[in-house]
């Protein structure tokens, strides 16, 4: 029995380790951004825009592969593979870092609103508990700033699994309760977009949190950082389906329990109480809580790569080792995690916030993509390992849906600020 036990230690461990950059990045790329967006496209249009998510997840795919194939192959970094081997590339890496920094210090604060305003309600919904968001707020960023000072990434790795677990049975057992009937999802493989002022938004913001150019570029870094190596290249792709597969199914259970309740209610998201009150109808204060704790761990999993992009990023673009124990991370760290105080201290609409964030991630996906695809077709760099005829037909096909969803984006916000 005790060999037994072992033996399957052993393999969870093995598992564990194989998809360990996926399990960052599931935590990265599933936060609240993703929630509120899901949410905000179930509740107005059903499952009508599970097409979207679809072809972001594939899409997402495609690109997390290249970026991890070439790093493994070259030790390369993305903004370093930049400055060294593109014309231009100083420019277009340091335009990519200020953009993703930019996007991410945003959504940040959206983040951080959302989560606190989520945690007051249902304190006061379930516990009849008035909780001030701002203590809420301060409680959060000094516990995410004691394990940024610890500053180990096996540490984040272990740390982001457990709450990507918390996460994946809070959605999947909330989604349980009002699973959505095949004839909507059928219906909703038709590509479309829904004659509504904001759906040009919604669907760059769910093509930007999915298929986010962020994603890939940490994909880089991430791969690196767990060490893996020209022979390890299978494993990295096994990593990236497992990876792209979680988010497409976490993020079709949030928009499924909002087109489940909210849109047949015709409730559509516009506050963070309206997610909390997705399930409630049906399942009361019980599939509540459930749902909470999934954004809560969506939310937290989330805020540790944003606060740790600028630092990686310029490690990155210097082609220096990633140190997070230095004093660069930390103060950088702290200095983001601080903007989480934005909402709680003035106010604002966080959900929105975290919607045109999302959008605008959308419009910087063509940018990152042709470089890549550049960079996995020199035979110089890659040798043997260059990019296939399929690899390319992926690439190609992303760039060309990069440039849609970024037209969707822009229009999207200009109609938002018109």
């Amino acid at each position: 029995m005790d060999t037994q036990k072992k033996g399957l230690g052993k393999k969870i461990a093995l598992l564990m380790g194989t998809i360990g950059p996926g399990l960052f990045l599931i935590g990265y790329n599933i936060g609240t951004g993703s929630i509120t967006t899901m949410a905000s496209a179930g509740s107005r249009y059903g499952m009508s825009l599970f097409w979207t998510l679809l072809l972001s997840c594939l899409f997402t795919y495609v690109m997390m592969i290249a970026y991890g194939h070439y790093t493994a192959v070259t030790g390369e970094t993305a903004m370093n593979a930049y400055k060294k081997h593109l014309r231009f590339g100083k420019t277009l890496a340091i335009y990519t870092m200020i953009s993703l920094i930019i996007g991410e210090l945003t959504a940040l604060a959206g983040i951080m609103g959302i989560l606190t305003d989520l945690i007051g309600e249902w304190c006061l919904f379930t516990l009849g508990i008035q909780v001030s968001t701002l203590w809420t707020a301060i409680v959060i960023i000094i516990g995410c700033f004691l394990l940024l000072w610890d500053g180990k990434y096996s540490h984040f790795e272990i740390f982001l699994t457990v709450l990507v677990i918390m996460m994946g049975l809070g959605f999947l057992g909330s989604m349980i309760l009002v699973v959505p009937k095949p004839a909507e999802l059928l219906a909703g493989l038709k590509p479309q977009i829904p004659n509504d002022p904001n759906a040009f938004l919604i669907v760059a913001g769910m093509a930007g949190t999915t298929c986010s150019a962020m994603v890939f570029i940490m994909r880089s870094i991430v791969v690196s950082e767990k060490g893996w190596k020209r022979d390890e290249i299978k494993k990295e792709k096994v990593d990236a389906f497992f990876s792209s597969f979680m988010m497409m199914l976490l993020s079709a259970s949030v928009m499924a329990c909002a087109a489940g309740t909210l849109f047949k209610m015709g409730k559509p998201v516009e506050q963070t109480i309206d997610m909390v009150q997705t399930l409630e109808p049906l399942a009361g204060r019980f599939a509540i809580s459930i749902f909470v704790l999934g954004v809560i761990g969506a939310a937290v999993s989330t805020l540790f790569p944003i606060v740790l992009v600028a630092p990686w990023l310029i490690d990155d673009y210097r082609g220096k080792p990633r140190v997070i124990r230095s004093p660069m991370y930390r103060v950088l760290g702290g200095l983001g995690l601080m903007l989480g105080l934005v909402v709680p201290v003035f106010g604002g609409r966080p959900v929105w916030v975290m919607v045109a964030s999302q959008a605008f991630q959308a419009m910087i996906l063509p940018v990152i993509t042709l470089p890549i695809i550049y960079l996995l077709n020199r035979r110089d760099l890659m040798g043997q390992d260059k990019a296939g005829f399929w690899m390319n037909l992926g690439l190609w096909a992303t760039f060309i849906f990069a440039m849609i969803t970024a037209y969707t984006g822009l229009v999207g916000l200009v109609d938002m600020l018109g």
